[in-house]
């Protein structure tokens, strides 16, 4: 009979995955794992993934055993109609296996862990004098706008100004179900080519901001030694009320042993803004445990995503073409008015299916 049209290793890890949802299923049951609501609340929430997983193995397994019985009626019988329509069943169960195939290879793509958090994201000019702080504003405005888009929330954590509508610095939490695997991919450095304002012969010049993009992270998952900081407070600088600008609220954290340093002082409390900064300082750090894991599992293969390479050019944003290039996939979109204005999500989405697409290659 002819081979099954399906990779016996991903029967195998179909499998490994089956075993341990039935392992997961019988841990709940057990009396002693109800009394750990942490326990309970993570073996669920395994439980909650694996079971998809679990399900369509199911019904690949049940579709391969009728190709199975369809085939060997197609290579056995003597009954010239029964064998057409057995092979006419085999053509359909095959194209059954694949769809079947497909959505399990999707399911068992490891998941972020860290995707369906908060976002803290970072803006900062870069080459290009006052026109780059012009794009920083630029693009700050875009994330905003596709922020209300998607019904997120934006809090300003931090703003250094330059000219007016521009700056030299921003970093905001982006906060909604999603944010951080939504715009982890904006990481790098974002080009622009356009004519400034103050250019009288209509040159197109060329200049460049970079965003960092960071998952917030928790308290427990980062532990900071107070000894390993050094807090400067200081009188805020930029706009803000009476009281923002005549007490010395806020406030620098560097931290040590990184050389981090993180100033936050939007808020009148210096309380409030030594809270904030340390929330920043905490994704700052978890962000580069993930970049080292992360090139960790980029040696043994070309990156095409990644978790964004903070000095690699992955964008440019061309004003004379209207075009938007995404270099790391080789996207281009001719509708530069449209993402600037926070339609982002053609770009986002073809950013997450190619690294769908390049970790479906490691599970096999």
């Amino acid at each position: 009979m002819t081979a099954p049209p399906i990779d016996d290793r991903l029967l195998h890890r179909l499998d490994d995955a089956v075993e341990r949802f039935e392992a997961v299923t019988v841990r709940l049951g057990d009396p002693e794992v109800s009394r750990d609501p942490d326990r309970l609340r993570d073996l669920g929430r395994e439980r909650s993934e694996l079971e998809p997983i679990a399900r369509t193995s199911g019904e690949l397994r049940g579709a391969l055993a009728e190709w199975r019985g369809a085939r060997e009626l197609a290579e056995g019988s003597d009954d010239s109609e029964m064998r057409a329509l057995a092979e006419a069943e085999v053509v359909e169960l095959e194209s059954r296996l694949k769809r079947l195939a497909d959505r399990a290879l999707r399911l068992l793509v490891p998941k972020d862990p860290l995707a369906a958090r908060d976002a803290v994201l970072e803006i900062r000019a870069g080459t290009g004098g006052d026109e780059a702080g012009l794009f920083a504003a630029d693009l700050l405005r875009m994330y905003r706008r596709f922020a209300e888009s998607q019904r997120w929330t934006v809090e300003l954590i931090d703003l250094s100004e330059g000219i007016p509508g521009s700056i030299r610095e921003a970093v905001v939490t982006v906060r909604g179900d999603g944010a951080y695997g939504a715009l982890r991919f904006e990481s790098g450095v974002h080009r622009v080519q356009r004519v400034p304002e103050t250019e009288s012969q209509g040159r197109i010049h060329t200049s460049a901001a970079t965003v960092a993009v960071l998952p917030e992270a928790e308290e427990v998952e980062v532990s900071i030694d107070p000894s390993d900081l050094r807090i400067d407070v200081f009188r805020s600088s930029g706009p803000g009320g009476q009281s923002v600008n005549t007490t010395d609220s806020a406030v620098r954290i560097t931290h040590l042993p990184t050389g981090l340093v993180v100033t936050c002082q939007d808020e009148k409390s210096q309380l409030k803004n030594r809270n904030q900064a340390m929330k920043v300082l905490r994704s700052r750090l978890l962000d580069r445990e993930i970049a080292e894991r992360e090139a960790e599992r980029a040696r043994d293969r070309k990156a095409q995503v990644g978790t964004g390479d903070r000095s690699a050019k992955i964008r440019t944003y061309n004003f004379p073409q209207n075009r938007v290039t995404d270099h790391r996939i080789g996207l281009t979109l001719h509708q530069l008015d449209q993402v600037l204005e926070g339609d982002l999500s053609p770009v986002l989405d073809a950013l997450r299916l190619a690294d769908e697409e390049e970790r479906l290659e490691e599970v096999m």
